[in-house]
């Protein structure tokens, strides 16, 4: 979900490491969290956010030596998108030996605590330097160590030496998760012992488009993460088209495209036979996935309580959600990424059972969800609510009254802004008549 840009107010505080504090969403009452200091929790929430990603990167910084680097990487690597087609590229590297995989592997993610994840995601220093988009086809030491990296299967210890001592912008940002330090990379060089066999030859094929790569990789059960961190490395697609794509559109666009290869399947298998209804609570979130006899169609919605972190207002609860068809969409969905997330789940589901349907995704976000955690957390945690034993449910206004239970927002809110919700209940088809007009 992309939400229109807020104002973000900095403050400058002498804390260790130089972090720069910006705290969004204060316009009523930018004083909020100097009178509250994170005892009193003003804003509402049930944990103090800037606290939280405080305690994160001041223990990176602690154990970061300076300019000279030694350590680890999970493996993982950073492409931004400011300033596109020239960005920055990098190497996300923690201070600590071993098995860091976990760090940058959102599908082990899913029962971990805020805290848990907040700590993976600010143990990661961001070493950066810039360079053009299509420099991903021409060697360097730099891109060629970041693309072997993209290659590995396992951590890989590393050397790499700053010009600067890194730093954290402590950013309050709604759209941006936690991180840790970022530095200008003078050096960087990984040890990569061995690398993940159907990635290397989906690099070396520079015949085959960068979809057909990817939809094969999925189909031999490499994680979607690792997918992803090859296709922003510009490791994938045909020579003379591959390019470094931004970490976040890089997430985005394999979800789309893996979600769109699963459709051209389930399009031609049966319908289901019944409703079934799949619940999860997690991280501050409810998630409630409905699949439903019909041919393909889907909708996701969400839903931001007053006080959570896309909903800064006191009265009113803010929704958003999208849809399609049999056909899928010809524009980008208004909540953004997550909407594609939710997507691959379900029709990961529907691959597995070899039926289509009609899928609902509908998400309650409360004052617990208290940091944008990214895009993972719904494609993950929709994952897990789609491994549970389904609830059997009759008809659609069995389907409202669960709603209506399992939600703190009236079940009229979600009928309002749900079209298939719409559809189904008020719309009248041609089975709904009798067929022999004699009677």
């Amino acid at each position: 979900m992309n939400p229109p840009s807020r104002p973000v107010f900095s403050l400058f505080s002498p804390i260790p490491g130089s972090l720069t504090l910006e705290i969004p969403g204060l316009l009523q009452d930018p004083t909020m969290c100097l009178r509250c200091r994170s005892a009193q929790l003003l804003c509402g929430k049930p944990a103090c956010p800037l606290l939280l990603r405080y305690q994160g990167v001041l223990h990176t910084l602690r154990l970061t030596p300076g300019l000279a680097w030694d350590g680890s990487t999970p493996p993982g690597l950073f492409v931004g998108r400011m300033g596109y087609p020239y960005v920055q590229i990098g190497p996300l590297l923690t201070p600590e030996h071993g098995s860091t995989e976990i760090y940058d592997t959102p599908e082990r993610w899913v029962g971990r605590s805020v805290p848990e994840i907040v700590g993976f995601r600010t143990s990661l220093v961001r070493g950066m330097a810039p360079a053009r988009i299509t420099d991903a086809e021409v060697s360097s030491p730099l891109v060629d160590h970041l693309q072997l990296l993209a290659l590995s299967s396992e951590s890989a210890d590393t050397e790499a030496v700053f010009r600067k001592p890194p730093r954290v912008r402590l950013e309050l940002s709604d759209e941006t998760p936690p991180y840790g330090p970022s530095a200008p990379l003078e050096m960087f060089r990984p040890d990569v012992r061995r690398v993940d066999p159907h990635l290397e030859r989906a690099a070396g094929d520079i015949h085959a488009t960068a979809r057909e790569v990817v939809a094969e990789l999925y189909v031999r059960e490499v994680p979607v993460s690792r997918i992803q961190r090859a296709f922003s490395a510009g490791v994938l697609g045909r020579r003379g088209h591959r390019r470094f794509v931004p970490t976040r559109w890089s997430i985005t666009a394999v979800d789309d495209l893996l979600s769109k290869e699963n459709l051209e399947r389930i399009r031609t298998y049966p319908e289901i036979n019944g409703w079934e209804l799949y619940t999860l609570e997690a991280l501050g979130n409810r998630w409630f996935v409905l699949l439903f006899p019909s041919s393909w169609c889907y909708e996701s919605i969400e839903s931001w309580s007053p006080g959570t972190l896309w909903n800064p207002t006191r009265s009113q609860v803010l929704m958003i959600g999208d849809h399609e068809g049999w056909n899928g969409r010809s524009q980008y969905a208004r909540m953004g990424g997550c909407y594609y997330a939710a997507r691959l789940a379900v029709t990961e589901k529907l691959l597995r059972r070899q039926h289509q349907a009609g899928a609902l995704v509908l998400r309650e976000v409360h004052p617990g969800e208290i940091l944008p955690l990214g895009v993972w957390n719904v494609r993950e945690h929709v994952r897990a609510a789609l491994r549970q034993s389904p609830r059997k449910l009759a008809d659609w206004s069995q389907v409202a009254a669960e709603i209506a239970a399992y939600f703190q927002i009236p079940a009229r809110r979600w009928l309002r802004e749900s079209h298939l919700l719409q559809n189904a209940l008020f719309q009248h088809r041609l089975e709904d008549f009798d067929a022999d007009p004699a009677r």
